[in-house]
């Protein structure tokens, strides 16, 4: 996955904040944007999946940020580019 600098080194330190690897904080932040974006789809009782643009789930997932949750299982590879 290809972040840019600026958003690599906020989810730097969110995990930072949070005592996480980096990688588990992107898939913390994923998952949940997942779920948010799961639960709005099913509340609005459309069968037919709504088109979202990629700026709209980046905004989701940063907004989730402070508060993530933990999740159990070890986390699986992904390697981002720290800025620097």
């Amino acid at each position: 996955m290809v972040l840019p600098e600026e958003l690599c080194a906020r989810l730097a330190d969110l995990a930072a904040a949070d005592a996480r690897t980096v990688s588990n904080m992107a898939r913390v932040l994923i998952q949940q944007g997942i779920e948010r974006l799961e639960q709005a789809r099913n509340a609005g009782g459309t069968a037919q999946p709504s088109r979202i643009s990629a700026d709209q789930v980046r905004q989701q997932l940063e907004q989730q940020g402070q508060s993530p949750r933990r999740l159990r299982g070890a986390p699986r590879r992904l390697r981002l580019q720290r800025p620097g």
